[in-house]
């Protein structure tokens, strides 16, 4: 079967609020999936292999037998052979690049891609359930079915079709765990479950506690799809082009986005160094399309059209420069696959071999009509250079011709040494599209040395100037936009996040509230969950105990913790002679605040610190109209609905930077 055989979303049937999202069929035998379930195959002997030898090397430590020792060393020899033997396999499956490319007929330069993370199955069942009755007080079985829906998410993920689609699946994850770092993660302890990853490209595990590390994973993951999704276009055409620039320039913002907001990363390949060598291959590989981009829209004997060419064709052997710096730095040198160095070192010779052949095409072959257009070529052609031609003059069509020979010279060695590297790769010598292109590009040139070369040409030039890069689109890094893949906080019947999260403290009891002939005698203010912004002393209220600072979640029985204003305004207003049974929790920062603060009103503002002060004016600036229960006439007229009662948590960055310990 083909690789887009299961590619395409496959359809689930939408739950109450739950993900319409599905992943690839893993037991779908793509070209793909079959990769993948080699790499995952592999992780786990190198994880057994690594195993051994920490056990190995720690007994050969403890040992003092010569003999014992002896006979580790030799395992120990053994082991070591076997990583090699499963790295060098994994590096293998991490070259092959031919089934990341477009299926098209066209031929094109192949791209990078990325393959995705591995991670194992985890069971995060347990420790939630702990969790919620422990800290949230509420019978955990309650919450089985929100537990299976984020675990069977969980399990989605880790095969997302190689389509926009499995982006939204992998965003929707990300974003769950935004919601799940704010419920069940408090600052200073974890749930003592283990997050095991596989190193993208070694194959090494990974294991930490934090959520970050799960975040940071899938973050990566993101921009490795997107790396696919790019090498999958047919960039024969222009729209296929303008596609994999966007998924080239969103690969390359995840990856921005995950050096800049995660720190401490236990794996290599999201440390600080490679990250930054992923977003310099992504936005090499963006000034790669670009190129062929304007390629397409190349004219026959239009000169300045051919000059752009060269010129962006510069641009892309520049910036390959810059990747091939960024791989051979000293932490990044023995990590990066050699198949991917070889390639990168074949497009810095292949692109400038293209410089040069286009300015030749465009000193030997470009006419101009009229002696304006003569003038404003012969400049265009002094600017393409990084200097001046010595003693040429290019309105002379014969200086033009050698000058045209001589940078045909210099991408046929170009195109040589691009081959030869190609040849040293044993990865690259499989990928017939490679060769047939670099042979293609160098048999041309070659053919055009032959036809404008002359016998009794006496005079060439040794060396022409190099060709000044330029380009007509620079890169622009698309940062990762999670809130365009809208999500329900699965776990939100534990209330709202801005009360009922892993960071606040709360102590809860209930109250029977009996509405007396003065009324209730209560101030409310806000919604979801709606506060009791005052109490007045003597009055119904405050004999029931309700206190400033409270938050009413429960009417009867009844769950308020979403509830809007109106809808605890109806429901204490339905008080009858028996009165009304409370659920009330109280946050333990206002506890703090009440003990600091006298409770009678006209002490208060003497005695306020001036942060009570700011706050206080932030509450009657937020709120406009309170609902005063007095003894006067029961609810007040001028009770306003607040809008924008659902929590909005911000995805952007929820904390200063995510560490992964």
């Amino acid at each position: 079967m083909l690789d887009g055989g299961s590619e395409e979303e496959i359809p689930a049937l939408e739950g109450d609020g739950g993900s319409v999202r599905k992943g690839c069929d893993p037991l779908v035998s793509t070209q793909r999936s079959k990769l993948q379930q080699r790499r995952a195959k592999i992780n786990q002997q190198i994880n057994r292999e690594l195993r051994l030898r920490t056990g190995a090397e720690n007994l050969y430590r403890a040992s003092s037998n010569q003999k014992v020792k002896e006979t580790v060393a030799l395992e120990l020899s053994f082991v070591n052979s076997n990583l090699q033997l499963l790295k060098e396999e994994l590096e293998e499956l991490n070259s092959n690049m031919e089934i990341y490319q477009t299926e098209s007929e066209k031929v094109n330069v192949p791209m990078i891609p990325l393959g995705l993370k591995e991670t194992k199955e985890i069971d995060l069942s347990v420790p939630i359930q702990d969790f919620i009755c422990e800290h949230y007080g509420e019978d955990a079985s309650l919450y089985e079915t929100e537990i299976g829906e984020f675990m069977a998410l969980r399990q989605m993920m880790r095969t997302p079709s190689r389509n926009d689609a499995g982006v939204e699946l992998l965003m929707e994850y990300y974003n769950q765990l935004c919601f799940l770092d704010q419920r069940f993660f408090p600052p200073h302890r974890n749930l003592g479950v283990h997050f095991h990853w596989y190193d993208s490209l070694t194959g090494v595990p990974s294991c930490q506690r934090a959520l970050a590390f799960e975040k940071g994973s899938v973050l990566f993951n993101i921009g490795a799809l997107y790396t696919q999704i790019g090498a999958r276009q047919d960039r024969s055409t222009h729209s296929g082009i303008h596609n994999a620039i966007d998924a080239f320039q969103r690969a390359a913002g995840a990856f921005l986005y995950l050096q800049e907001n995660f720190s401490h990363a236990p794996s290599l390949d999201m440390c600080g160094p490679a990250l930054n060598m992923l977003v310099r291959l992504m936005v090499a590989q963006v000034q790669e399309c670009v190129c062929e981009r304007v390629t397409l829209n190349l004219q026959q004997a239009n000169l300045t059209s051919h000059l752009l060419v060269a010129q962006e064709a510069a641009r892309v052997s520049d910036v390959y420069s810059l990747v091939l710096q960024t791989m051979t730095v000293p932490l990044l040198k023995d990590y990066v696959p050699f198949s991917w160095l070889s390639m990168v070192q074949v497009k810095i010779q292949h692109f400038r071999a293209l410089a040069h052949y286009y300015t030749a095409i465009a000193l030997c072959d470009c006419t101009y009509d009229g002696e304006d257009d003569e003038d404003n070529g012969t400049r265009a052609l002094l600017q393409i250079h990084t200097r001046s031609p010595d003693g040429l003059n290019l309105l002379d069509p014969e200086d033009r011709r050698r000058l045209g020979k001589a940078h045909l010279r210099k991408a046929i060695i170009r195109h040589e040494e691009a081959l030869r590297l190609h040849g040293v790769c044993k990865m690259l010598r499989k990928m017939d599209i490679l060769q047939e292109i670099l042979s293609q590009t160098h048999a041309r040139s070659l053919e055009k040395y032959t036809d404008i070369d002359q016998e009794d040409d006496f005079c060439e030039i040794a060396e022409p100037p190099e060709i000044q890069s330029k380009t007509q689109q620079k890169p622009d890094i698309i940062t990762p936009d999670f809130s365009s893949v809208r999500v329900t906080d699965i776990f939100h019947r534990l209330g709202p996040l801005s009360i009922f999260s892993a960071r606040n403290r709360w102590v809860g009891r209930r109250v029977h509230l009996v509405r007396g002939e003065a009324g209730l005698g209560l101030t409310l203010r806000g919604d979801s969950p709606v506060l009791v912004a005052g109490v007045l002393p003597g009055g119904c209220a405050a004999d029931a105990g309700l206190r400033e600072g409270d938050y009413i979640i429960a009417v009867n029985g009844s769950d308020y913790r979403w509830a809007e204003h109106a809808e605890v305004v109806h429901a204490l207003k339905n008080c009858t002679e028996r009165g009304l049974e409370l659920s009330i929790i109280t946050l333990h920062t206002h506890e703090g605040e009440r003990k600091a603060a006298p409770l009678s009103p006209s002490s208060n503002k003497e005695n306020q610190s001036a942060s009570q002060r700011r706050q206080q004016t932030h509450k009657e600036r937020s709120s406009s109209s309170l609902l005063n229960w007095s003894w006067r006439g029961g609810v007040g007229s001028g009770v306003t609905k607040r809008l924008g009662n659902t929590f909005s948590l911000p995805f952007s960055n929820l904390r200063e930077s995510e560490s992964m310990y």
